[in-house]
């Protein structure tokens, strides 16, 4: 895909979340999208596509970090449970609770008794949030070992991308079938007439994010909300005024 003709599809696209938005915040609704998948698989590089446009106050990013200490004591939903949308926005989970059926079931983060009652008690977990009115979205993003293989040594190589790129990142590489085996054991238990998976199949990054993007904005119905056009007011002029020279400025490169 030509870069000219994805960035014409995404403006497009992102015309549409923007009314999304607006329909989400009229309507008081609270929307979940929850992203998973390979590392590398492009999960962070759709959330930036689409959230590009969206006022960050609306439409958050959730991306936890290993659980604290007091959080492993916890209910382990809990720490997620905090970052659900109230009405009016959007949350989306760059890796989710599925980590317990994913990386911590094949690093051995959890014991198998633990992976066991995930899998047993996420289904009505996403039940409850379907019931208390919030409208849960799931993609699983694929990518091929070749393809993977590739983006990891453009990690490793570019100094812009290395910080994305972490021990555990090997380890997954050597532990590709493990993943596998707990992906599809995954989606045994969690894939869910009312809430399914949707996988986005994403060796090719762009299509993959416009295919993302539009997937998820014919799950939102929406109307588009007409905003009065709003004349910007007069400045009041005030002659005692004069703006202060105070501080240094930016010395200019260009």
């Amino acid at each position: 895909m030509k870069k000219s003709a994805y960035l014409a599809e995404l403006k497009k696209l992102q015309i549409e979340l923007a009314h999304i938005q607006s329909w989400v915040v009229h309507k008081g609704l609270k929307v979940v999208v929850v992203f998973e998948g390979r590392d590398a698989a492009g999960k962070g590089g759709a959330i930036k596509a689409i959230t590009a446009r969206l006022n960050p106050r609306l439409v958050k990013v959730a991306a936890l970090a290993k659980p604290t200490e007091q959080e492993r004591t916890q209910w382990y939903f809990q720490r997620y449970v905090q970052h659900l949308p109230s009405a009016g926005q959007i949350t989306l989970f760059d890796r989710s609770w599925y980590n317990r059926a994913g990386v911590e079931k094949v690093m051995g983060f959890c014991s198998p008794q633990e992976h066991k009652e995930f899998l047993a008690t996420c289904p009505d977990f996403e039940g409850m949030l379907n019931c208390s009115g919030i409208l849960l979205i799931k993609y699983w993003f694929s990518v091929s070992r070749e393809e993977q293989e590739k983006r990891f040594n453009e990690r490793l190589s570019n100094p812009i991308k290395r910080w994305k790129f972490s021990d555990i990142d090997l380890v997954s590489r050597q532990k590709w079938h493990e993943y596998s085996l707990a992906k599809d054991e995954m989606f045994d238990h969690t894939d869910t007439k009312n809430n399914p998976w949707f996988v986005v199949e994403a060796d090719n990054k762009l299509a993959a994010r416009l295919n993302c993007i539009r997937h998820l904005v014919n799950k939102i119905p929406y109307e588009i909300i007409n905003s009065p056009r709003t004349p910007l007011p007069p400045i009041e002029e005030n002659k005692h005024h004069r703006d202060s020279k105070k501080g240094q400025e930016v010395e200019a490169f260009y």
